[in-house]
């Protein structure tokens, strides 16, 4: 039987079909926006081919030697209006954005070209790009090798031969000697030189607590002088050996041929890595692409942000996640505990519960203020004199760090607990509670044993949808302790190990911070794609973790409902 229109209306399908399409089209663009930012990101870390061509521009002929990036179109008018020469019947032209690198030779490192101004397009082989420490990529000819000023290895031409393919194996050989240098290096500077450091500074203050404290036994000082006289000689030592390793790894440089025919000369020392691109199979492309994708995960920052790795920043995000998570929890649960089952119902409770529900829709960046106000300001402040006056007036606790950021996101983040927590709790039948209660346990007991274990999993649901809230907010922790560039991470091997004082990278602020504070904006954008989805990654690990707990504490107090 034909259904009419107004009994179908009235049935209700049509709310199921919009409602299905809705979801429908958020599942769309939710896949759309992760998939634009993956290609966009990703793709940063493929090695691109290196194009060589003669790029003609209003008479004016040039080399030009870079890989594309982007390509547009453009309306002839525009072009026309910027002083290029544009044929008349041409209503719209191709433009491409070039990375030409050498920005220590050229002043930038990307610019814009007409397609159709670019002849003679060709790919050689013996062209070559190093990823350098400072400057950016050098894209050129490799033309010789020096060792303490003296050419060891040369070759000259534009064709690969066997004399050139001994020369690339050369360089090859003393950039993995200058890696094997470098971590030398690192290890004394980040590691030994730094809890040297580290300790003397310990010493300072523990000579400066015990003259605040007017000790006149000379014992105590001869002890701190004692120990500071072996560590300034562990110091003098490392030094000796860092003054080597420096004069070994910059023994060798390289003589290149640029673009514009010139030939320049630079360190081995500031070469990450070199690799001759239109050269390379799928199968080398593929390793470079990997190495690239490892090297960003694992590795600090460099060149303002723009290349390198955000490995910090990923570490004290989830650092910090963790941290506001522990203290969150315990104070969510027991207020949402207080609220249900020991408050009296009335006027007063109803009125906290409206209260808290508002917390929940405050701007982030006013908990924020409040955190550098309250929490880094005035508790700070007084920990650093009631704890740390041998340190002042350089502040301790006084100044933003990793535990006032992470407070800053519990308070944020607790009415979600209480919320979750307290529905949770509703749905546990009163007869449980009066079974437990009839057969003697306190009602202490049954809260513990009972009541709380089963309301376990919408705890966790409270603490997922934190986690979700917290991990992404950038605006407060701009005032409560994350950093453009830490220094060393929070977490080391020097006593307390765990240092809630000191600032912190986060992956939220680093995007902003190269989204919209770089220099070289060309250079970050990928950066910014790429980081992004590392933070969607990032909060989607923690959030299935808390996910598959929730899931095993339902399965662990199944029995319980029953």
């Amino acid at each position: 039987m034909r259904q009419s229109f107004s009994e179908w209306t009235k049935s209700g399908a049509p709310w199921v079909w919009l409602n299905a399409g809705a979801v429908a089209i958020c599942l769309i663009m939710v896949i759309g926006l992760l998939s634009l930012i993956a290609v966009r990101g990703l793709g940063h870390f493929w090695p691109a081919d290196v194009v060589q061509g003669t790029y003609v521009e209003n008479d004016h002929s040039v080399r030009l030697i870079g890989e594309r990036v982007q390509t547009e179109i453009v309306p002839a008018e525009q072009l026309r209006g910027s002083g290029v020469t544009v044929a008349e019947n041409v209503e719209e032209m191709h433009r491409s954005l070039m990375k030409v690198g050498n920005r220590d030779h050229g002043g930038t490192d990307f610019i814009w070209i007409i397609d159709d101004f670019l002849g003679n397009k060709e790919k050689p082989e013996m062209l070559f790009t190093a990823e350098r420490r400072e400057w950016g990529n050098f894209y050129g000819y490799l033309r010789g090798i020096k060792e303490e000023g003296k050419l060891v290895a040369s070759h000259d031409g534009y064709e690969s031969s066997p004399e050139y393919q001994i020369l690339w194996d050369a360089l090859q050989n003393r950039i993995e000697r200058v890696t094997s240098i470098q971590e030398k290096i690192d290890h004394i500077e980040k590691g030994e030189i730094s809890s040297i450091n580290y300790e003397l500074e310990r010493l300072r203050l523990k000579e400066r607590s015990l003259q605040l404290k007017e000790v006149v036994e000379t014992a105590p000082y001869q002890a701190i002088t004692d120990r500071r006289l072996e560590l300034d000689a562990e110091y003098e030592s490392l030094q000796s050996e860092l003054l080597a390793l420096y004069k070994a790894i910059n023994r060798d440089s390289i003589t290149a041929e640029i673009a514009n025919g010139q030939v320049v000369e630079f360190k081995i020392a500031s070469i990450v890595r070199a690799f001759l691109p239109n050269d390379m199979g799928l199968g080398g492309k593929l390793v470079h692409y990997f190495q690239k994708l490892w090297e960003f995960v694992s590795t600090d920052p460099r060149e303002a942000n723009t290349e390198g790795g955000i490995f910090p920043a990923i570490f004290g995000t989830v650092m910090m996640v963790l941290i506001m998570s522990v203290i969150v929890t315990p104070f969510g649960v027991v207020a949402a505990v207080y609220l249900r089952e020991y408050a009296r119902q009335g006027f007063v409770t109803r009125l906290i519960r409206i209260a808290v529900n508002n917390l929940a829709g405050v701007p982030s960046i006013v908990y924020g203020v409040f955190g550098l106000g309250f929490f880094v300001y005035f508790l700070g402040g007084h920990i650093d004199d009631a704890f740390f006056p041998e340190a002042k007036p350089a502040p301790t606790f006084g100044t933003p760090g990793l535990m006032w950021a992470s407070i800053t996101l519990a308070l944020l983040t607790v009415p979600v607990v209480i919320v979750a927590t307290e529905e949770g709790l509703t749905r546990i039948p009163r007869a449980v509670r009066e079974g437990s209660l009839a057969l003697g346990a306190t009602k202490f007991e049954t809260l513990m044993k009972i009541v709380i274990p089963m309301a376990s999993p919408a705890i966790m649901t409270g603490v997922i949808l934190a986690i979700a809230r917290a991990a992404g907010e950038v605006a407060p922790l701009m005032l409560v302790g994350v950093v453009k560039l830490a220094p060393s991470l929070p977490l080391d091997l020097n006593y307390p190990y765990l240092h809630l004082d000191q600032k912190f990278m986060h992956l939220g602020f680093h995007i902003y911070d190269v989204g919209f504070q770089s220099p070289n904006v060309e250079a970050a954008r990928p950066l910014v794609y790429a980081t992004a989805l590392l933070l969607v990654i990032v909060i989607a690990l923690l959030n299935l973790t808390a996910i598959q707990i929730r899931n095993h504490l339902r399965e662990k107090f199944k029995a319980l409902e029953m």
